[in-house]
């Protein structure tokens, strides 16, 4: 059902659903837009309302061929829109959970456009804050690049910061997607352009792994693993390219690259990715049939209750366990040193060569176990064999010739 957005617009139908709200196709003055209605609870924020209409000039003002640029702002009783340019296409997860990997000509390609629509936003102060292939949109009416792939615009700039007021969160909470936040939100600092950066990188990793580095288990696992875990190489990848996704995932800010830096660098390596298939590892955490039974946990869970995963380290006390979260503006509070300090063992995503077993799985173990039996065996034969030379060397002969007299003998006791 048709409906008014403002004076100007109309929103037609539904084109999809996030966390902040929904996107409409809808019509103006000038034809097709794309129209971002955001939640009503949200709208009835006046605190909000306010700091959406201040963001207005800044919002307008981005365009880049691949920045989805915002028309108008729409505030309207209980309607609160941003209208977009329409991008006839997909986002970038919908094609990553179609294929799960993508050969990396095209995944670098891709990403150098982001990078480059980032470039132009940071060089006019505004931070996306929430980069993620949910809000990386591929034009399919658009010119096929390097690698088949098609162009990327990056989508709902200011979306996270007019969300991220400071009622809402204080100093205490984090606001994002915690697959794709970089350490110093998870510590508590303000977002800079290299959070970007950071997240943009982390996508890349995804696009060519099929997993992000730092991912999965409960929410607060993940903000730990940002903190404390050191990201571990792809297996296939030319090492200038790992070089530069090392560089851009850096726990410190400054050691990243500018989303300028970034586009360029990554269209220098795009002709040596040519014609690349897809990298063959396997994401940590999955097993293959033929698993051998889990080792007992410490205790039963209680009656009705799942068992827990195994790496999910709760960073927040008295969470419960749950699966990669991977929803916008996720609201945890800060963890405190302590807490990051505790590290993450057990949290670790290692990834590894296709059908290999992953460290400390069942299969792994068992593997284990059958190398400790074997080894065991193999030592017992070893010894065995010089127990039976030694005895020859020795004793042998003694035992054939019966006793002897050397004359030096004392006499035996009585």
């Amino acid at each position: 059902m048709a409906r008014k957005i403002g004076s100007r617009y109309t929103a037609h139908q539904i084109l999809g659903r996030g966390s902040a709200g929904t996107v409409w196709l809808g019509e103006g003055p000038e034809g097709p837009v794309a129209i971002k209605l955001l939640r009503e609870d949200l709208a009835s924020d006046q605190e909000l309302v306010g700091r959406f209409v201040q963001e207005r000039t800044a919002l307008l003002g981005l365009e880049h061929p691949h920045v989805v640029s915002v028309r108008d702002l729409v505030v309207d009783g209980n309607d609160l829109a941003l209208v977009m340019d329409l991008v006839r296409g997909t986002d970038l997860r919908t094609r990553l959970d179609r294929e799960r990997r993508l050969p990396p000509e095209a995944a670098v390609a891709i990403v150098a456009d982001i990078a480059d629509g980032l470039a132009v936003a940071h060089a006019a102060g505004v931070v996306h804050r929430d980069v993620k292939p949910e809000n990386i949109l591929l034009d399919m009416e658009g010119p096929l690049g390097p690698g088949g792939s098609h162009p990327a615009l990056l989508t709902d700039f200011g979306v996270a910061k007019l969300i991220d007021t400071p009622r809402r969160t204080r100093a205490t909470k984090i606001i994002g997607t915690p697959d794709y936040l970089a350490p110093e939100i998870v510590e508590g600092l303000p977002p800079r352009a290299s959070v970007d950066i950071y997240a943009l990188a982390t996508v890349l990793y995804e696009l060519l792994a099929g997993f992000t580095p730092f991912g999965g288990g409960h929410p607060g696992a993940v903000l730990r693993r940002h903190v404390t875990e050191t990201v571990v190489p792809l297996p296939g990848i030319p090492d200038e390219l790992w070089q530069l996704i090392v560089q851009c995932l850096a726990k410190a800010p400054a050691s990243r690259l500018r989303a300028s830096e970034l586009g360029a660098r990554l269209r220098e390596l795009l002709p040596m990715l040519a014609g690349m298939p897809p990298l063959d590892v396997d994401e940590p955490g999955t097993e293959t049939v033929e698993e051998a039974p889990e080792e007992p946990l410490a205790g039963p869970p209680p009656a009705g209750e799942p068992a827990p995963r195994r790496g999910a380290v709760p960073l927040v006390p008295g969470a419960k366990p749950a699966d990669a979260n991977r929803d916008t503006h996720t609201s945890m509070r800060v963890p405190g040193p302590d807490e990051l300090a505790g590290g993450a063992r057990g949290t670790a995503r290692v990834p590894r060569a296709a059908g290999a077993p992953r460290p400390g799985s069942a299969r792994n173990r068992a593997a284990a176990r059958r190398r400790r039996a074997a080894l065991g065996a193999g030592t017992l034969v070893l010894l065995a064999a010089i127990g039976i030379g030694t005895w020859a060397a020795t004793g042998g002969d003694d035992a054939d010739a019966g006793p002897r007299d050397t004359g030096d003998s004392a006499p035996a006791s009585p």
